[in-house]
């Protein structure tokens, strides 16, 4: 068995074909959601990057395997996916970002710094940057990349809108530069007859917003029939005081983004260019599946596409990401493969958190499930075995101060949602709403907040005790009791 693991940066549950958009060009990823299953309703753990990763990764939930923030490292005696399967004889690589510990350059270290985490090929590019950059990270090796091909990383704002750039080439893009990375891995262990796990980790579609113009080019056509942000004017006033702030600028930075202040034409440019990216990753997801299947490896690898978290995308009038949990936020795309061994063509509607890839990629490989897993396999659905739609009663997802600049207050939110209703909780904030309610089925926009409706109440109560229970089996259960006593 091998493992082809596709983690993008950023990317909505809504952005494929096979999810019901209709304007994207995804022809690669839906052919992989035809030929496995793809799960409609997974959830990310937090909605910003470290967390996420270093939940998805070592199946544990933020809170307990290190980094509850961006700017926090992952604990030092974490176990992660590929330290599991190199102690397997795997071979194991990596191409893009990693982001389990602090990744800015004023921490003054020149890679990001790695635990034993079990990648024998480290091809690490945490975003994609000039290389003339006196900030840019020395051990950036796609920059390094640019380097040696004399190919500068220039992206200039389009003269029609400033808040999308034109990206570099596809040629030398920084998503073609992981899929070429993943290819010649996965060439080189078929030669050396070894079993391997690869982690595709582009940057993209992460802000900021610069697809190749070439992949921009075919919805300039059509742009005034692209639907304008999930948004009504004064929606916000009911919700939590960092939704306001964000709304004046995106992570309360006034200036940057301001919803209020850009136009319709604005609004959709940002939207096709956030798609374009994601049309150029199905390109290169395309590439790497057709590697797969021309070097005869396609029957012996499980490939598995998700995202780790989402973005606004001006919905609820707000761009990039934030301490709340609208769809758009946290619901991820997931899509897992494995010709022979999963049957295909299924659509799954089962509960799924991405803390649970851990324990049901251990678990298709035959390896001991980690007595440190808080996630929990759905392999048996999967392979057939169980329900294909019955797998949590709910998902939790959580942000502990991520956004440094969230001062006053500080940002500590919770969400639980079972399928149904969505419940966030706002902790230790005395301004704004102390939480928002969500109906799903009724009204699936997410406009209005029922966390004070008086008709909720009985629903409310038993999603905050949902959300009391939730929270209290993410405790850690290392170290493992050894006695009753």
């Amino acid at each position: 068995m091998n493992v082809l693991w596709i983690c993008t940066d950023q990317q909505r549950f809504d952005t494929l074909g096979c999810m019901g958009n209709p304007w994207v060009y995804t022809p690669n990823l839906d052919r992989l959601a035809a030929e496995g299953v793809l799960f409609e309703n997974t959830y990310a753990q937090s909605p910003v990057c470290a967390p996420s990763r270093g939940c998805f990764l070592s199946g544990r939930y933020p809170r307990t395997c290190g980094p509850r923030q961006n700017g926090q490292d992952i604990g030092k005696d974490e176990k992660l996916v590929p330290k599991m399967f190199a102690d397997h004889g795997y071979y194991c690589g990596l191409s893009g970002k990693l982001h389990l510990s602090a990744c800015h350059p004023d921490t003054g270290r020149m890679i990001e710094p790695r635990i034993d985490d079990g990648y024998h090929e480290f091809h690490w590019s945490h975003h994609p940057q000039s290389w003339k950059d006196v900030n840019n990270w020395p051990a950036n090796e796609y920059s390094q990349f640019l380097m040696e091909n004399c190919v500068d990383y220039v992206t200039p704002n389009r003269e029609d809108c400033k808040y999308v750039q034109v990206g570099v080439d596809e040629k030398w893009h920084q998503t073609t530069w992981c899929a070429d990375q993943a290819i010649a891995f996965m060439e080189k262990c078929k030669t050396r007859k070894k079993s391997w796990l690869f982690s595709f980790n582009c940057f993209d579609p992460h802000h900021a917003f610069d697809p190749p113009a070439e992949y921009l080019e075919r919805y300039l056509k059509i742009l005034d029939q692209i639907p304008l942000p999930n948004y009504e004017p004064g929606e916000l006033e009911n919700k939590t005081l960092f939704q306001q702030k964000d709304h004046v600028g995106a992570y309360n930075t006034p200036g940057q983004m301001p919803y209020d202040e850009m136009t319709d034409y604005d609004h959709r440019m940002i939207t096709v260019a956030y798609w374009a990216m994601v049309d150029l990753i199905d390109k290169q997801v395309g590439r790497m599946l057709d590697y797969l299947e021309q070097s005869g490896q396609k029957e012996d690898t499980l490939v598995i596409f998700h995202s780790d978290h989402g973005e606004n995308l001006g919905d609820h009038g707000m761009y990039l990401k934030g301490p709340y949990f609208y769809e758009n936020n946290v619901h991820v795309p997931l899509i897992i493969s494995w010709p022979g061994k999963i049957p295909g063509g299924r659509k799954s509607k089962a509960l799924i958190e991405l803390a649970d890839l851990a324990p049901t990629i251990c678990e298709a490989a035959g390896l001991p499930l980690y007595e440190g897993f808080q996630g929990k396999s759905f392999w048996k659905i999967l392979t057939g075995e169980s329900d294909l739609n019955t797998h949590r009663d709910s998902v939790y997802s959580e942000f502990y101060n991520s956004n440094i600049n969230h001062r006053n207050p500080l940002a500590f939110t919770t969400m639980v949602c079972d399928g149904r209703y969505k419940l966030t909780k706002v902790h230790g904030c005395t301004q704004g709403a102390e939480g928002e309610l969500y109906d799903l089925q009724e009204k699936p926009l997410e406009r209005y907040n029922h966390y004070n409706d008086p008709a909720f109440t009985e629903i409310k109560v038993k999603m905050l005790e949902l959300l009391a229970d939730r929270m209290a089996q993410t405790c850690d259960p290392l170290p493992t009791r050894k006695s009753c006593w």
